[in-house]
C-alpha cells in the first residue's frame, strides 16, 4: 500500500475558511449532501472585512463584522482546527503545522493571503500608535477612527503598496473618509493630506481613473505616484518613500508625519509559495476561467491566494464560487469542465461619508454594472447598500452557498 494510500483521505479539503473557502465548502454541501468536506482553519473569529474600512471611518462597529467560525461553517463539513504547513500535490496529501497529514480526492486553495508587514521596516513595531493605522487588521481598525478622531491639524498620510493587494480600492477609501470628517470639522485647512501609491494609477481600470482624480482634488488630497513606503520611524513620526526620479535613478525620500494610514505589502501565504502549486509570483496557478490548477486537475483555487488576474475582493469570490463549486463536482464526477469564470469583480468605492462609486469589471477591465446606473457617479444608495445590505448578504446568503445572482452586463 501507497504512503498516501494509508493516510485519512476526504473527498474534499478546503484549505481555509475565509469568503472564498467557506462560499464553496457550502455550495458543495448544497449541492451534493452528505459529500465528505473538509476544511482546515485554525481561527475561530470569521470577520466580514469589506465593512473594516467603514470601521476605520466611525461609520460601522467592529463587533458587527465579527462572527464564531463555528457559525459561518456548513453543516456538514469536518472542521479542522489548525494551519496548513506543507502542500504535497504529488501525493494528494497536505501536512499541518500540528504534524497531521490528510490526503484529498480535490484539494481547494484557499488561505487568503499574507498581509507581509515586515516588508516595511519598523511597521511592525509602531503599528497601533504613534499615529500610525491601518484597516487592513480588525485587531488595530478601530485606531484608524481613534487617530481621525484626535487629528487637530498637520500632515495626515494614505500609503498603497504594489499590487496585488486585497481590495485595491480600500486605501484610497479611508484617505476620503478622513478628509471628509476633517472638512466636516473645520480642519481641513490646517490639514495637508497625501496619497502615496506604489503604483502609477490610482485605480486598475482606466475609465475610472479621471472620475477618482477629481474626488480627490475635491478633498485637496495630494496624489503621490510611484512612491512606495519602505519605513517607518514611530518615535520620531518620520516616513521614507522609495520612487524613482525623472532621470530613472531610484531615490527615497523622508518626510514627517501626524497620522498614517499603512496598507501593507502583501503577498502569497508562506507555505503556497514554497510548494509546487505556485506560480513565479507564488499564487496558486490556475486557469483563469475554470479556476482548476494548470498542472495538478484535482487542485482548484479561488479568491486571494489565487493567480486570477482580477481584484482579490469578497464580490470576486462571490462569483467565482459557483463557478469552482460546479467544476469541482465535475472532476469528482470524471465529467468535462463547463463553468467559466468571467474575471468579474466589484469594489464599492467610498468617496466620502454617504457616497459610494461602485467599480464593477470582468477581465481585460471592461466595465459591467449590475443595475441601470452610472458607474462613475457617486451614490447615496450604493452607500446604504455598502453599508447595510451587503454584511447580511454575506453571512446569510453567500457563506451558505446560495448563488442566485444578477447578471452584469458590459457597458
Amino acid at each position: 500500500m501507497s504512503q498516501s494510500a494509508s493516510l485519512h483521505t476526504h473527498q474534499v479539503v478546503v484549505i481555509g475558511a475565509g469568503a472564498a473557502g467557506t462560499s464553496v465548502a457550502a455550495s458543495l454541501l448544497r449541492q451534493r449532501p452528505g459529500l465528505d468536506v473538509a476544511i482546515v482553519e485554525p481561527g475561530d473569529v470569521h470577520y466580514y472585512q469589506p465593512a473594516l474600512t467603514l470601521v476605520g471611518g466611525g461609520a460601522y462597529s467592529l463587533a458587527k463584522t465579527a462572527r464564531p467560525q463555528a457559525q459561518t461553517l456548513p453543516k456538514g463539513a469536518r472542521w479542522i482546527r489548525a494551519a496548513a504547513q506543507e502542500l504535497q500535490p504529488e501525493q494528494n496529501r497536505i501536512i499541518l503545522d500540528d504534524g497531521r497529514s490528510f490526503g484529498y480526492d480535490i484539494l481547494v486553495v484557499t488561505p487568503g493571503l499574507k498581509l507581509d508587514w515586515d516588508k516595511v521596516e519598523g511597521l511592525r513595531e509602531t503599528l497601533g500608535r504613534n499615529g500610525v493605522c491601518s484597516n487592513y487588521d480588525p485587531s488595530v481598525a478601530e485606531y484608524t477612527w481613534q487617530c481621525i478622531k484626535q487629528f487637530r491639524g498637520g500632515k495626515a498620510f494614505f500609503t498603497q503598496p504594489p499590487a496585488p493587494i486585497k481590495c485595491a480600492g480600500a486605501p484610497q477609501k479611508i484617505a476620503y473618509l478622513a478628509a471628509d470628517y476633517f472638512r466636516k470639522n473645520q480642519i481641513a485647512g490646517q490639514s495637508e493630506l497625501r496619497f502615496y501609491a506604489a503604483g502609477g494609477a490610482l485605480f486598475s481600470v482606466p475609465d475610472f481613473v479621471p472620475h477618482l482624480e477629481k474626488v480627490a482634488r475635491r478633498h485637496n488630497i495630494g496624489l503621490l505616484m510611484n512612491h512606495n513606503l519602505v519605513a517607518v520611524n514611530g518615535d520620531t513620526k518620520e516616513a521614507t518613500f522609495r520612487f524613482t526620479d525623472g532621470e530613472g535613478e531610484a531615490r527615497e525620500i523622508t518626510e514627517r508625519f501626524d497620522l498614517l494610514h499603512v496598507t501593507p505589502p502583501q503577498c502569497a501565504p508562506d507555505f503556497v509559495k514554497a510548494s509546487p502549486l505556485a506560480n513565479a509570483d507564488g499564487w496558486v496557478d490556475v486557469d483563469q476561467h475554470s479556476l482548476q490548477h494548470v498542472r495538478f486537475p484535482n487542485v482548484f483555487s479561488l479568491g486571494d491566494c489565487s493567480s486570477l488576474p482580477t481584484s482579490k475582493t469578497a464580490a470576486a469570490v462571490r462569483k467565482q464560487s459557483p463557478v469552482a463549486a460546479t467544476n469541482i463536482l465535475a472532476q469528482l464526477a470524471n465529467g468535462q469542465l463547463k463553468a467559466s469564470y468571467d474575471g468579474y469583480t466589484s469594489c464599492p468605492i467610498v468617496t466620502g461619508y454617504g457616497k459610494v462609486m461602485l467599480a464593477e469589471f470582468v477581465y481585460g477591465g471592461k466595465v459591467t454594472p449590475t443595475l441601470p446606473l452610472s458607474p462613475f457617479k457617486e451614490s447615496a444608495f450604493y452607500w446604504q447598500v455598502k453599508k447595510r445590505a451587503l454584511p447580511p448578504f454575506y453571512f446569510d446568503y453567500m457563506l451558505r452557498g446560495r448563488e442566485g445572482d444578477i447578471a452584469h452586463k458590459a457597458r
